[in-house]
């Protein structure tokens, strides 16, 4: 194996990303098994707390304000014009059923503009109480970029409706340059995308609005900075805005690269030159892990069968299980197999610095959703988030309805906060049983993640589709009062009586595995005890360390031996 498993020697300097950076997959209605938009999206800081923002919808006399605040800081950054209707939005979802989510690239240091008032966050929040449709807030977002300036990294944004989904590669002009260059590719119906922190756009069609459309300097603009100097058909906006270096590919693209994995079962099954292509992902394992730059990842890929919301849950839940990345079986994940590193990422050790891994799941996700626009639907019924808090690979996604008129209180905005603890909020619980798995994850993530999928997989298959069926019922009637109450009681008791069981759980997981130990419990939950008293555990077992850490313990030079005598 050229290196060892996610522990890397490098040779030169590393640029690795940012370390709160995001992971977005995108759905199209073709590739999705119940005919549904979906996107999936971890926002990915140390300093987000996870809560779901509700904006109800509104109106407003001529010449009213909006003030913006940077979405990151809180920081005002000046207002804009309010226009006269706005939709109500619930987390990154509005109620006409659009999407958008996003990831940050950075891009050239020059192209910020400070004085800019639309940072990316308020760009989507703005825009999804504003647009009805992905092409609107794609139009949407660049009004407000070039109108008010945008201060902000480079971007790419998931954008998605009930019948299309779209990338969206961003970044600002620089102080001197009001504005953005940009450009949108539509994912083919039945195809999928992902990014993570990489501008994913290279080459582009110039001559088709349909499914492509672009910033009318994107080329010129990059020529005039002397970023480009090709034919216009060769241009490529990564490479002129995001060149791809090493960091990009291992700390941001293999995420990318891992979604299409999983996703497309172990192929890439894409379009070239017009043909469908069949390759196995391992063709582009060197490109992912940074070794081969030359290569270009495709930006669209068909899944190996229609994909479902338990589907990409269990994408945003990866820790590239079952590659050379695998962040469970080196020496950096202990003695119980832990997927995480504390930050930095990379480190220095006499002189030579070395690569921790970025994985899709990771330890301070914010909040994370896995979004439906959902055309079978009327929107009142069809615009659902899935949402969590905290790290994907140890929390759940409970199911809200974008048009309910209040969220649950385990969600709601100022329920806590980063250095407030609420033993009410979602996240602070998430966190607690999270952090609670990081000691021994091996042996208590597995009963986590197990408790998660069997809630989301009973919303799945029982709970949602009852409901829908009763709010479509309703909304034909021209019940839509009712409607609301009915999805706003389900959303808001499903949420909640979710979070006292992840209440429990935390306990559950303190008395189970406390000081190493496990205790053994039967088929309905119960602990075993002796007959000497229900208060003794029986069949008590010692957690211990797996054999790849034993191994490594064994060959240090400080190793106690054992002798026999």
């Amino acid at each position: 194996m050229r290196k060892f498993l996610c522990i890397i020697l490098l040779a030169a300097a590393l640029s690795a990303g940012r370390a709160d950076a995001c992971t977005n997959v995108i759905i199209t209605p073709g590739a999705s098994a119940d005919g549904s938009s979906m996107v999936s999206y971890a926002a990915d800081s140390h300093g987000l707390f996870g809560e779901l923002y509700f904006r109800p919808a509104g109106r407003f006399k001529a010449g009213s304000l909006l003030a913006i605040n940077e979405w990151d800081t809180g920081r005002p950054t000046g207002s804009i014009a309010q226009v006269a209707r706005t939709w109500q939005t619930v987390g990154n979802m509005n109620q006409r059923q659009l999407i958008i989510g996003e990831t940050t690239w950075g891009g050239r240091e020059e192209q910020m503009d400070p004085a800019g008032i639309m940072d990316y966050g308020s760009l989507i929040y703005v825009t999804l109480q504003r647009a009805t449709t992905a092409r609107e807030a794609i139009a949407t977002i660049v009004e407000l970029a070039n109108t008010y300036g945008y201060p902000s990294e480079g971007e790419t944004f998931s954008i998605a409706d009930p019948h299309e989904a779209w990338v969206m590669d961003l970044v600002g002009k620089g102080a001197d340059n009001k504005g953005i260059v940009w450009v949108a590719r539509r994912v083919p119906d039945g195809y999928i995308c992902a990014h993570a922190n990489q501008a994913r756009i290279t080459r582009f069609p110039q001559d088709d609005p349909e499914n492509c459309l672009f910033a009318p300097d994107v080329i010129s603009f990059a020529r005039e900075q002397g970023w480009y100097e090709g034919e216009d058909a060769d241009f490529s906006f990564r490479d002129a805005y995001n060149p791809l270096d090493f960091g990009g590919a291992r700390a941001c693209d293999a995420r990318a690269w891992s979604a299409f994995n999983i996703l497309g079962g172990g192929q890439f099954v894409y379009e070239e030159n017009g043909a469908e292509v069949s390759r196995p992902a391992s063709d582009w394992l060197d490109y992912a892990m940074g070794y081969d730059l030359q290569g270009e990842m495709p930006l669209f890929i068909k899944p190996a069968r229609k994909v479902t919301v338990a589907d990409v849950a269990f994408v945003m839940r990866d820790h590239y299980e079952g590659t050379p990345m695998d962040m469970t079986t080196d020496i950096g994940a202990g003695g119980n197999g832990l997927p995480y590193r504390w930050r930095p990422m990379n480190f220095t050790v006499d002189g030579k610095t070395y690569l921790n891994e970025r994985a899709i799941a990771t330890q301070q996700t914010g909040f994370w959703f896995v979004a439906q626009a959902r055309p079978n639907l009327p929107d009142e019924v069809g615009a659902l988030i899935w949402f969590g808090c905290d790290d994907a690979a140890t929390s759940y996604l409970t199911p809200i309805y974008a048009n309910l008129t209040r969220v649950p209180e385990c969600l709601r905005e100022g329920n806590g906060d980063m250095l407030h603890y609420s033993p009410t909020a979602q996240f602070w619980m998430c966190n607690r049983v999270a952090n609670a798995c990081y000691k021994m994850y091996d042996r208590m993530a597995p009963v986590a993640r197990g408790a998660a999928e069997a809630f989301e997989r009973d919303q799945l298959e029982r709970g949602i589709p009852e409901m829908d069926a009763k709010l479509a019922k309703l909304v034909q009637q021209g019940r839509l009062r009712k409607a609301r109450r009915l999805m706003t009681k389900y959303s808001v008791e499903t949420a909640q009586e979710q979070f006292a069981a992840w209440t429990r759980l935390e306990e559950l997981l303190l008395v189970k595995f406390i000081d190493g130990n496990i205790k053994a419990q039967d088929e309905d939950g119960n602990f075993l005890h002796t007959e000497h008293g229900p208060g003794f555990p029986k069949d008590l077992q010692y957690g211990g360390y797996n054999d790849i850490w034993k191994a490594a313990v064994a060959g240090h030079p400080h190793a106690k031996v054992l002798e026999s005598r």
